[in-house]
C-alpha cells in the first residue's frame, strides 16, 4: 500500500511511528516501513515515501543488519490486543543517492530534482518517473523530504525494513505515510482504497502502556537505542475501502492508547 512509479503490487505493509529520547540525537521520531513488493512493470520500478520532516540525510536511515524482522516483532507484540479498524538542515536543491537493502534510494528535498539524479541509479534499477507524479509531491508536501526507493525485483520480495529517524515537523501528531497508487500515475485523493496495513506505535513518554517487545538476542546497542520497549498496534484491513491518504493520530491520543482516534488524512495540494 504505497505509491509506485510504475505498475506494482504491494502487500502486507507494516508501518511504525514512535517517539523516543535518543542518547545522541535527543528527542526524535522514528519511522519504520516494510512491505512485500512485486514489480509488475516491464523494467525497473520504485516506491515513493514522503516524510513528515525536512532536511533528511542518508545517515538518518538506520541499518537493521541481520535484524530484518524488527518490525514484525513489534507487530507481533500487539497481536493479542490488536483489532480491525474502519478508519532546514539540507539545501532545498540537494539530492542524495545511496544503497539500502534491495533499494537504491534517491533522497530529495525538492521532488522536482529527482529526475536529474536518476542518472546516478544503476540502469537495472533506474525507473521512469512521470513528471506529473513528482509535481504532485512538490505541490502536496512542500518543505518535506521525499525518498524514491528504486528496485528491480520481478518477484515478490520481503525487503528489510526502511527505518529512519528525524525531528518531526508536527510534534503534536504522528503521521504514517500511506498514500495509495500502484499504476505510476498521480494518486487520486478523491477515491477510496483497500487497506492491508499493520500500524504500530511506540513512545517512552508513557508508563504502564502497551505491550513489551522481545527483540532478538545480540542486537547492537546502536540499533536498539532507536527502538521502543513497548508498543501498541492495530490491523487495518477493513472489507470496505477507506479514503485515500495517510494514517495520523494525535500524540495525546496515543499516550491514552486510544487507537480509535486514528484517522486518514490527505494532503492539501497547493
Amino acid at each position: 500500500m504505497c505509491v509506485s512509479s510504475d505498475v506494482a503490487e504491494f502487500s502486507g505493509t507494516t508501518l511504525y511511528g514512535g517517539r523516543c529520547r535518543h542518547p545522541e540525537h535527543g528527542r526524535i521520531e522514528v519511522l519504520g516501513y516494510q512491505n512485500t513488493a512485486e514489480n509488475l512493470a516491464v523494467g525497473p520500478n520504485a516506491m515513493l515515501v514522503h516524510l513528515a520532516t525536512s532536511g533528511m540525510r542518508r545517515e538518518q536511515f538506520i541499518p537493521v543488519g541481520r535484524h530484518d524482522d524488527v518490525l514484525e516483532r513489534m507487530a507481533r507484540a500487539t497481536y493479542p490486543v490488536a483489532a480491525a479498524a474502519g478508519m532546514a538542515w539540507m539545501d532545498a536543491d540537494e539530492v542524495t543517492v545511496f544503497e539500502h537493502d534491495i533499494y537504491t534510494v534517491v533522497l530529495a528535498e525538492n521532488p522536482l530534482r529527482v529526475s536529474d539524479a536518476l542518472s546516478q541509479v544503476a540502469p537495472h534499477k533506474r525507473p521512469t518517473v512521470k513528471p506529473e507524479l513528482l509535481e504532485f509531491y512538490a505541490d502536496s508536501f512542500p518543505g518535506r523530504s521525499i525518498a524514491l526507493c528504486c528496485f528491480d525485483n520481478a518477484e515478490a520480495h520481503r525487503a528489510k525494513p526502511l527505518l529512519m529517524w528525524y525531528r518531526p515537523a508536527d510534534p503534536d501528531r504522528i503521521v504514517l505515510p500511506a498514500l495509495d497508487c500502484h499504476t505510476g500515475g498521480v494518486p487520486d485523493l478523491d477515491t477510496s482504497v483497500l487497506s492491508d496495513h499493520y500500524l504500530v506505535f511506540g513512545t517512552d513518554d508513557a508508563e504502564d502502556w502497551g505491550q513489551p517487545v522481545r527483540y532478538e538476542d545480540g542486537m547492537r546497542h546502536k540499533l536498539r537505542a532507536f527502538l521502543p520497549d513497548r508498543v501498541v498496534g492495530i490491523r487495518v484491513d477493513a472489507g470496505e475501502p477507506l479514503p485515500n491518504g495517510d494514517f495520523a493520530i494525535d500524540y495525546d491520543d496515543l499516550l491514552r492508547d486510544d487507537l480509535d482516534r486514528i484517522t486518514r488524512i490527505k494532503p492539501e495540494v497547493h
